[in-house]
């Protein structure tokens, strides 16, 4: 690694690095600073779940798909269940994600959920209930994305476990096919 390399080269995506934090970090920052200058629970409430509710999106449908190649949604099916659809590059596309992107991914993804625990415990220490329905609101926002790109991952490795056999069978057939037909 080359030291005089200004920030943010080791990044192949930067701008959708910075806005995948950057959006994690407003909904904490508004939420956390607004107990300090705003006596409005209402504009609270609106404004940080508003902004949750963006960072959730932008995770969901634009990092997921840019920084580690994964995409998830759930559809209710006709018979009224929910099912899981999950979307992943192919495994040579997913080989040439850059791992300093889908390291920030992951552990962004990991520490916001874990920052909303935290503020959610001192809501409830301090007896604000009003205060627990925000980080509530907040912490399932992050849960579903853990959850959804979690099993998303786990399903594109079962995807390439799956062509990797399929592939080997299919040149251990074609080996047999060919030395049988040779003789």
């Amino acid at each position: 690694m080359d030291l005089n390399q200004p920030p943010g080269e080791d990044y192949a995506n930067p701008r959708v690095c910075l806005f995948h934090v950057l959006f994690k970090a407003t909904s904490l920052a508004f939420y956390i600073l607004s107990a300090l200058f705003i006596d409005n629970f209402v504009i609270i409430f609106v404004v940080t779940v508003l902004l949750a509710a963006l960072d959730f999106w932008v995770v969901k449908n634009v990092s997921g798909r840019i920084l580690v190649g994964l995409r998830w949604w759930n559809e209710i099916d006709d018979m009224g269940e929910s099912v899981w659809k999950f979307e992943s590059l192919d495994q040579e596309s997913l080989a040439r994600l850059n791992k300093k992107d889908s390291w920030l991914f992951w552990w962004t993804l990991y520490l916001t959920a874990v920052v909303w625990l935290v503020l959610g415990i001192f809501s409830l220490i301090r007896l604000q209930a009003d205060y627990c329905l925000i980080t509530g609101v907040c912490l399932t926002l992050s849960l579903a994305n853990i959850i959804g790109f979690t099993k998303c991952r786990k399903d594109a490795r079962k995807q390439i476990q799956q062509f990797a056999s399929q592939t080997i069978a299919s040149q251990v057939s074609s080996t047999i096919q060919s030395a049988f037909s040779v003789v």
